[in-house]
Formats: C-alpha cells, sequence, structure tokens
C-alpha cells in the first residue's frame, strides 16, 4: 500500500504537487500540480492569498505572495517569501527555506497542504463520503478489491491495524454481495468468554448441557441468508476453528447437543490484526482453516496512510458535538503529524473528547476562541500527544497544564524571528497566555527580531 507521497499505483509519469486538504477549518481536497521549472529541470508552485474562486483559499492569514515549493530529485524545496505569519514545514517554522525527501504536512496562514511525490490518485478519485464513512485514495483503493471480492468470493479476510475501520469494511463486503439484503451479524471473537464459543456460534439444543431450558440459534444460523463476520478470528479455540471449517466446507451446521446438521447460506468475512501465518507457525490457528480463509485477503491502510482524510473526520467529529463547530488549523496541523497508533478509532474519540472540554471553555477571557473550536483547548484537554518524535531543535506542543520554560519560549521566539503569534503556534499557547508570561518573565520579542543586537542572552 502506498504511503503518503508515493506513488499511487498507476502507470505513467508520476506528476508532483500538493493537496490542498484544510482552509480555514473547512476539509477540501484541491490537487495543486506543480508546473515545470526550466531553469532547474524540476517543479514548482508559488502559494499565496487567492480570492476564493480559484484553487487557491481566501485565507487572511496568508500573504499574497507567501511560499515557493518545488520538487527536484525526489525532494521538495520549500521556500518563505518574507510571509508575515510564517510557513511551517512538518510543524517546524521554514526560516527561509527547508528541504526534505519525507516531509508530509505544510501549513500557510491557516490553509494546510498535503506534499505528495504523485497527484494522480488524488485527481482521479479525491476524497469522498460514502455511506457515511470517509474515503481517500488509498483506502478506496482496499474498498474496490473488497468490492470485487464480494462479486466472486463467498469469503474475504480483512487485515490492518487496531481502529482502522475492518468492522466497517465488512459491511461493505455485506452490502456488495449477493446475500446484501440478508442479515449481517458481527462478532467479536476476543470478548467471548471462555468455553462458550460453540455454543455462541453454533447454538445449541435444549438439554445440552446444564441450564440449557429451551433450543438456542447460533450467530451462524443468524446470518444464513446474510454475512457473518467474525472480527479477531485468530482468538477462537482451536476446537471451535474445526467447527467453523466444517461449515465452510459443507455448507451446514449442528447445534451443540444435536443429531442432525442444518443447511445455511452465507458470506463469511473474518479480521484480524495478527498475521494468520504467524498464529499458523505458533501452534494457535489451524492451517487449514488459514487457507480457506486466507484467499482473497485486504489489507486497511493504517490512518497515517491516509492523512487527507484526517480534516474530514475531524470535521464530521466536531459536528455530532456542536453544528457550529470547526477545527482550527492549528488542531488539524497537530493531528496531521501525530502517529495515531489507535487510528480512526483514536483519533475520533480524542477528538470528541476534546470537542466537549472546548465547548464548555468558550467564553472564559478568551473571545477569539468562541464560534470556533479552538486548537489550544482541543489539543490540551483532551490530553493529546500530537508530535511523537518532534526534532530535538523544536519546540513541541506543550502538554495540558504545563507552563513552558524561559529557555523553550526563548528558543521558540528564536525560531520564529520574535513573532508572537507564530511563538504561540509553536508553544500551543494562546496569544494572551503567551503575552502574559513575557511579561511575568519580562522577556521582550523585539530582542529575537532579525537583525537585533543580544539575541542570546
Amino acid at each position: 500500500m502506498p504511503s503518503q507521497g508515493e506513488p499511487g499505483g498507476t502507470g505513467g509519469t508520476p506528476q508532483p504537487g500538493l493537496i490542498l486538504i484544510c482552509a480555514m477549518g473547512q476539509p477540501r481536497c484541491v490537487p495543486l500540480p506543480l508546473e515545470p521549472a526550466s531553469r532547474s529541470g524540476g517543479s514548482q508552485l508559488e502559494l499565496g492569498r487567492g480570492d476564493g474562486l480559484g484553487a487557491m483559499p481566501a485565507d487572511r492569514r496568508m500573504s499574497r505572495r507567501h511560499a515557493r515549493v518545488a520538487y527536484e530529485g525526489g525532494r521538495f524545496r520549500v521556500t518563505d517569501l518574507g510571509s508575515q505569519n510564517g510557513t511551517f514545514l512538518d510543524g517546524a517554522a521554514v526560516e527561509p527555506e527547508a528541504v526534505s525527501p519525507s516531509a508530509r504536512v505544510l501549513r500557510t496562514g491557516d490553509s494546510i497542504f498535503l506534499l505528495a511525490a504523485d497527484l494522480r490518485p488524488f485527481q482521479a478519485c479525491g476524497v469522498k463520503t460514502q455511506d457515511g464513512r470517509v474515503v481517500g485514495p488509498n483506502l478506496q483503493r482496499a474498498l474496490t478489491q473488497i468490492a470485487r471480492a464480494a462479486r466472486f468470493s463467498s469469503t474475504l479476510h480483512i487485515t490492518g491495524e487496531s481502529g482502522v475501520g475492518k468492522e466497517g469494511a465488512a459491511t461493505a463486503f455485506h452490502a456488495g454481495g449477493p446475500h446484501s439484503t440478508g442479515a449481517f451479524v458481527a462478532v467479536n471473537c476476543a470478548t467471548i468468554p471462555e468455553g462458550v464459543a460453540e455454543r455462541l456460534l453454533f447454538g445449541a439444543k435444549r438439554g445440552a448441557f446444564s441450564g440449557a431450558v429451551a433450543d438456542v440459534e447460533g450467530y451462524v444460523q443468524a446470518a444464513d441468508g446474510g454475512t457473518l463476520f467474525l472480527d479477531e478470528i485468530a482468538e477462537l479455540d482451536l476446537s471451535v476453528q474445526a467447527k467453523l471449517l466444517r461449515v465452510l466446507e459443507t455448507r451446514e451446521v449442528a447445534q451443540l447437543g444435536a443429531t442432525r446438521s442444518r443447511s445455511v447460506k452465507l458470506q463469511l468475512c473474518s479480521a484480524s490484526n495478527k498475521e494468520l501465518r504467524v498464529e499458523v507457525g505458533a501452534g494457535r490457528f489451524r492451517e487449514d482453516l488459514y487457507f480457506r480463509l486466507s484467499r482473497p485477503e485486504v489489507e486497511l491502510p493504517p490512518l497515517r496512510h491516509r492523512l487527507e482524510e484526517i480534516p474530514w473526520l475531524i470535521d464530521q467529529e466536531l459536528r455530532l458535538v456542536s453544528a457550529e463547530s470547526r477545527a482550527h488549523a492549528s488542531l488539524v496541523e497537530a493531528c496531521l503529524l501525530r502517529f495515531w497508533p489507535g487510528n480512526v478509532r483514536e483519533l475520533l474519540t480524542e477528538v470528541r473528547a476534546a470537542g466537549h472540554e472546548a465547548l464548555g471553555g468558550v467564553g472564559e477571557g478568551e473571545p477569539e476562541s468562541c464560534g470556533t473550536v479552538e486548537a489550544r483547548h482541543l489539543a490540551t484537554t483532551a490530553g493529546m500527544a500530537f508530535v511523537a518524535e518532534p526534532p530535538a531543535d523544536h519546540p513541541a506542543i506543550c502538554a495540558a497544564g504545563v507552563t513552558p520554560s524561559r529557555e523553550l519560549i526563548e528558543k521558540a521566539l528564536k525560531r520564529t524571528g520574535g513573532n508572537v503569534s507564530g511563538t504561540s503556534r509553536l508553544l500551543g499557547l494562546h496569544r494572551t497566555q503567551l503575552r502574559r508570561l513575557l511579561d511575568r518573565l519580562g522577556i521582550d520579542p523585539a530582542r529575537f527580531a532579525p537583525g537585533a543586537p543580544d539575541q542570546t542572552e
């Protein structure tokens, strides 16, 4: 699966460029190809405040000539053109130029772009909402494979990290198959209590065990005519795996305690964040069941390979909290830079919690936060550690309730040339909070302006 900035798997010559993914709190997906630069042999694009009618947003915090982005020899070169509010590449101020083969996120004013070595996947399908799910090019590629499997196969195995949306992918498999009008039965095998998986999956006859006072239908029978989704299938006991294999091979199921089998017609979708081949080698998963389930197999890409979806996911979640809520560019940027080990599930949980906290704090002496969900509130109240491994010389956003030290403030002021707005963004503080700290510590921002004497005191 191509990662952000890698070619999207299409033939032909890659088209390097930028994708505008957020402008003034609104999610976007606007591919911006870099134009050939005759002198260097590479390509480049100049960014600046637009009128809102073309591709460039009418972002008041962008300068008319804000930054230039060039692509040469597999590396992006970003140059700040003397902008008033600065240019930031992967969260670090561009002073005045930065070169990187792996940078991903560019912020100018309140607009955010992704750097891509190949724009063609974004030009082909962009970002869309599909059955309530946000879908970018990498996820669309996986969903296309799932749709094909639904038409031609009665089984599908989905792999991917925790929180990438495997159940949503399973529902897509169900919806695209011949049993879409039947039931979709989802079972998390990891949550089944020990010793009861067999009767929960296959049902039980009256008297089959102590306390069985009536016939009980299992999940397999409930999914007859539809789709059974077994999430975390690697957690099933080996004895249950053997009976599941028999169901798949014979299309019959026998309840616990029954003397006769019942025919069933269903599709089976399985999922696991464990590598089943490894589980087979360790003796924890039946090899014959693995061969029966493992093809076709589709891997869902992690969120860090679907960065273009993040502004849309944030916007969706915040609007559930409040219809008027929107995300500040600083929040979107911070979310784009975080690793998100829990993927979409973790992102939505943190944004939801932060949104509630932010709305509860509106009106507490910071009028600029009214009408928007301000990034500082969202970032700190949810306890989000946004930059997993910031460069050693780059001030990271401060954790909740932590006051930055004099050294950290002065380092940030030096990086921004004494710009209070830029420094407050680097530190994750509101400008008013930063000014109070500067007054208390006796720090004069003008001392860090370009050309000012004694910047190291």
